[in-house]
């Protein structure tokens, strides 16, 4: 596995937004690629958090990116979801440099960064959100994603009192304040017929995200007939190791190799 560190990919009003690539040992000239997205409550952690699962995905034979983005409260939405969305268009724009296949992408993301995956494969461009940091002739929709706990709508009533602290610095305000950016950064407002197959892990005694934002989930994606799955973990919280991690990684990857293949 080879990593290039730091590569460039937008710039807004000076801040410089970066990515790691993992490349597989044997490439090709259209590889399919994996995004992991960090988690932290859209206030902390950073790429460097998943070299391990970038390196795991390019030995299965993708090419695959961890993105760094803006972070609240400095930064707040819809800055993170713009710079995660001008990452796919990078990528996008670029896929001969980096063999990449521009119609295979797919997103992994954790907590927050599982929102953010939520967000590139359920917002097409009409939908707005887009940023200016570059690219702006490519589409930021991924084909694939996989959501670790991630929340899926942001005002609803099911948010726990730990919770509402945290998207409210995220957004930048309480839902009462500014209803209408709830409802833009929540992924289930976008979801259609033409979403990207999602697959969601769950812990039902999760204390940041109920278990119901994942049922809300499914059930609009029912409704849109799309496919994927959902798993939930009885008695898991906000995360889990072990034997429960390595399932969830095997699945992750089973679900990626069927709608992102890699041809032999």
């Amino acid at each position: 596995v080879t990593i290039k560190s730091d590569i460039v990919y937008g710039t807004v009003d000076e801040t410089k937004l970066c990515l790691d690539i993992a490349f597989p040992t044997k490439t090709c000239d259209s590889m399919p690629c994996i995004v992991v997205i960090h988690g932290g409550a859209w206030m902390q952690g950073n790429k460097s958090m998943h070299t391990d699962d970038i390196k795991y995905f390019a030995k299965q034979g993708y090419v695959s990116v961890s993105v760094g983005y803006r972070l609240a409260p400095s930064h707040r939405f819809p800055a993170q979801v713009e710079d995660v969305k001008c990452a796919i268009r990078y990528l996008r724009a670029n896929c001969k440099k980096y063999n990449i296949d521009a119609n295979q992408i797919g997103a992994v993301g954790f907590s927050a960064g599982a929102h953010l995956s939520m967000m590139l494969g359920t917002m097409d461009k009409e939908d707005g959100l887009e940023g200016k940091g570059g690219w702006p002739d490519e589409s930021s929709k991924v084909q694939a994603v996989v959501s670790y706990f991630g929340p899926t709508q942001l005002d609803a009533n099911d948010i726990p009192s730990n919770s509402v602290p945290l998207v409210s610095t995220f957004i930048g305000g309480s839902q009462k304040e500014k209803p209408e950016a709830y409802r833009q950064a929540s992924p289930l407002t976008y979801v259609s017929p033409e979403d990207a197959p999602m697959l969601l892990f769950q812990g039902t005694r999760d204390v940041l995200v109920p278990y119901s934002q994942a049922i809300k989930m499914v059930t609009a994606m029912t409704r849109s007939n799309i496919p994927g799955r959902v798993e939930f973990l009885i008695n898991a919280n906000h995360g889990w190791y072990g034997d429960e991690l390595n399932e969830t990684i095997d699945g992750t990857l089973r679900f990626f190799r069927k709608h992102l293949p890699i041809e032999k």
